[in-house]
């Protein structure tokens, strides 16, 4: 039957016939162009290699070789192997076809008849693709005549290069770069006589055993009149290689995976930049080494740029010499930011006017009634540092003040802004209740890290608003009293960032913004372990500074200048109408919110007192104190000696201290609160 199948073949291709109509042959260039590799380069913003991206699952596929960059080895063996007539016949080999007939007739085994030529048409056209039961005379006819078409329409060369790049191999290897590289690790163009040989025959029985795909290279070898010596060492190690990805640095796997896949032909360049990734990650590695021995494996780097917004680098693990989980994207975990939700706080303050910088706040024990239980803040030291500034309570990460602020503004409130931040906070305002200040609510280091460049853009609360909050958090001396004057928090230039570490230390941050950058850093563990001691400057920190430098090498970070409306006063700046009077300030004959009148101890000249909502209001009296006098507020008597105690009402307030020889001390202060805070003491007046 075989030789019958064998000889009919024979008659039909030598008259012509066809069994079907035969749609045009694509062209060379049309096949080529065709050709997607199973994994792409993936270029930064400069053009420079990323990273390796598998985008075809299926099989694994190089780049097109052209003919010259294969190894002359492969095509020698291909050709002896495979098809030895190539150069000479026009498609079908009709001695090889005659020669199968002849063996089929008489149960010989020989080589197939089937040409470089005729295979190839089965890979271009999709009706000839071999199925699993063998091609039937129709359409093994068609393959012959398909092949004698390509013969009149391309070069021989060309044959065998699309042959070369689209012929399978061993297991999910496709093409000689593929195979030259997964089972050789090296370019096709490099491949010796024992490696081409070992894949010549691995077209013919792709999956066959060891043993036989090296006795069968060995003949080619021989067929050659070279030595098989080696051959079963060569074979040995291609076997036993791991499939991994292309070859070239891994410096963006993660980001990598959210990428959608570029148009075949098409260069696939993302906004990363190669330099930045490499000093990012290698920035993580380093310190996550430096804290090795206290429960730390893992971190994760955002770097974005302030003007664009684009991603500089992304860096999702330390990776698998560090990492207890490589593979997981700790840029999109969700976690508590504890610290670093501050500003937010305080900036909803100041936007609604409810707070100034140089506003002052209690940081003294403080216990909120919280789901039938008290909740009782406390600050990183477990110390309290009395009446401080919103400017000192803020860069020097005060927890106690930053609670106060909130329940000024109500959790939903600050839940809200939240959202519009684009944090896109867990469970709900309810939920958190105190602690939402203090960063209980999950979010992710790239929303944490966007969300810190609205702050550098003047996007968030706006531009005078978010100045501030950026200089507070830029100011050395107003952190000095937790960070100390020396911290992984100082650079050589302007920089505003914060830190924050999460319930029991299991998450650690570092977030902050320059002239140009916004960086933000995460350590901890993806298990949620917590870490053995390590604070935000302990942990954070020293990959924020590191990757700073790299950013400002060339030219230190500038401060920006104050948005136009912005008012500077005795040293502080303010939104338009929350400073101070000039003509009261004229009148007290001080410089107000910054020197003291010795004749009035409390409260300080240019004071903001602030009322807590939860706290009754007759818990809330001022105490002023002194020299023995007469104290006086806005014109009217409130009393005598050397204190007076008075319940606060909201406004701006002038109180002063007649003593002897008519000596009169003034200075100015400020009572702020809530809405229904001021309703409540407008009932408590009356």
């Amino acid at each position: 039957m075989k030789a019958t199948t064998a000889w009919l073949l024979a008659a039909a291709v030598a008259t012509g016939y066809a069994p079907r109509a035969q749609a045009g042959v694509p062209s060379f260039e049309a096949v080529r162009a065709a050709h997607a590799p199973s994994d792409r380069l993936l270029l930064d913003r400069h053009g420079r290699p990323l990273q390796v991206v598998r985008i075809d699952a299926s099989v694994r596929r190089g780049d097109w070789l052209a003919l010259d960059e294969i190894s002359p080895a492969l095509r020698d063996a291909i050709v002896l192997s495979e098809d030895r007539r190539f150069w000479d016949h026009g498609g079908v080999d009709w001695r090889a076809l005659a020669a199968s007939a002849w063996a089929n007739a008489w149960n010989t085994r020989t080589r197939g008849a089937s040409t470089v030529t005729m295979q190839l048409a089965g890979l271009v056209d999709d009706a000839l693709v071999r199925p699993a039961g063998g091609r039937s005379f129709g359409t093994k006819l068609s393959q012959a005549l398909r092949a004698r078409e390509i013969e009149a329409r391309w070069r021989k060369t060309q044959i065998l290069e699309a042959y070369l790049n689209l012929v399978p191999l061993r297991g999910e290897l496709v093409g000689a770069a593929a195979a030259a590289q997964q089972l050789f690790g090296k370019h096709a163009s490099g491949l010796d006589r024992s490696e081409a040989a070992l894949l010549a025959v691995l077209v013919r029985a792709p999956n066959a055993p060891a043993a036989q795909v090296q006795q069968r290279a060995c003949e080619v070898l021989r067929q050659q009149a070279l030595p098989c010596d080696g051959l079963a060492l060569v074979l040995g190690q291609a076997l036993e290689r791991r499939p991994g990805p292309a070859a070239g640095e891994q410096l963006a796997p993660h980001y990598a995976r959210q990428l959608p896949r570029p148009a075949p032909g098409q260069p696939w360049r993302i906004t990363l930049d190669a330099q930045v990734q490499r000093a990012a990650a290698q920035a993580l590695r380093q310190q996550l080494a430096e804290l090795r021995g206290r429960n730390v494996e893992d971190g994760a780097v955002v770097v974005l740029d302030n003007a664009s917004g684009d991603v500089l680098a992304w860096v999702g693990s330390a990776g698998s010499a560090t990492s207890g989980a490589p593979a997981v994207d700790a840029v999109l975990a969700r976690r508590q930011p504890g610290s670093t939700l501050k500003p937010f706080v305080y900036g909803l303050a100041l936007q609604q006017r409810l707070l100034t910088a140089a506003s002052v706040l209690s940081d003294s024990p403080l216990q909120l009634a919280s789901g039938g239980a008290l909740y009782q803040p406390q600050n990183y030291d477990l110390g309290f540092k009395g009446a401080v500034s919103v400017r000192t309570a803020l860069a020097a990460s005060l927890n106690v003040p930053a609670v106060r602020v909130a329940q000024m503004l109500g959790p939903e409130a600050i839940f809200q802004t939240l959202q519009r931040a684009g944090l896109k906070p867990s469970e709900s305002a309810g939920f958190h209740g105190h602690a939402l200040a203090l960063g209980s609510a999950e979010t992710s280091l790239r929303d944490l890290t966007a969300a810190y460049r609205a702050l550098a853009t003047g996007a968030m609360f706006g531009p005078a608003v978010d100045y501030i909050v950026a200089d507070m958090l830029a100011d050395r001396a107003a952190r000095a009293i937790t960070f100390g004057l020396d911290s992984p928090l100082v650079t050589r230039g302007w920089a505003a960032v914060k830190t924050g570490t999460s319930k029991d230390m299991r998450d650690n941050w570092c977030i902050g913004f320059t002239q140009h950058y916004t960086v933000g850093v995460w350590v901890g563990n993806a298990g949620g372990a917590p870490m053995h001691g390590v604070s935000g400057t302990e942990g954070a920190a020293p990959v924020w500074r590191a990757l700073v430098q790299v950013l400002h090498a060339g030219a230190p970070s500038q401060a920006p200048a104050p948005p136009a409306g912005l008012v500077a006063h005795g040293g502080e700046w303010f939104l338009p109408g929350s400073e101070p009077a000039a003509g009261e300030a004229a009148r007290a004959g001080s410089t107000p919110w910054r020197t003291a009148n010795f004749g009035i101890q409390a409260p300080r000249d240019g004071a903001v007192v602030v009322l807590d909502p939860d706290i009754p209001m007759a818990a809330q009296r001022m105490v002023f104190r002194g020299a023995a006098g007469r104290w006086t507020l806005n014109g009217r008597p409130v009393g005598s000696g050397e204190q007076v105690v008075w319940l606060p009402l909201p406004g701006r307030h002038l109180l002063e201290r007649s003593g002897e020889a008519g000596r009169v001390d003034r200075l100015h202060f400020e009572v702020r609160a809530a809405p229904h805070v001021q309703e409540a003491r407008r009932q408590n007046v009356h």
